[in-house]
């Protein structure tokens, strides 16, 4: 199973209504991350061994790149467009239904 933690751009709702399918979500509010730089975040995901959610797409595929000359493994980066949470809520669920942590582990995804 994928755990996801998502960025602090994400609406706190998304947790909740992700939760609630099953699926194991980690917020950077829970982890006392907010404030905290982009590749800091992605350590601590790292860390948590989760895929990392954003919106952030321009600092994130920098980070993608970054992490790929470094040679550094992740779980997985997903960069979602802004949209209606719930929508964002059952696109994260199908996506995550059809792949499986080795899919996506050092990918980035975009929703």
């Amino acid at each position: 199973m994928i755990s996801l933690y998502t960025d602090e751009n994400i609406d706190v709702l998304l947790k909740p209504l992700l939760r609630a399918k099953g699926l194991v979500v980690i917020t950077t509010q829970e982890q006392a991350m907010i404030g905290k730089e982009d590749r800091e975040q992605l350590e601590h995901a790292i860390k948590l061994k989760c895929a990392f959610l954003t919106h952030n797409r321009i600092h994130f595929e920098q980070l993608f790149n970054e992490l790929v000359k470094e040679g550094k493994e992740h779980y997985g980066i997903i960069i979602s467009v802004r949209r209606n949470v719930y929508e964002l809520a059952r696109r994260i669920a199908s996506f995550l239904e059809r792949h499986s942590a080795k899919d996506i582990k050092n990918q980035l995804w975009y929703i």
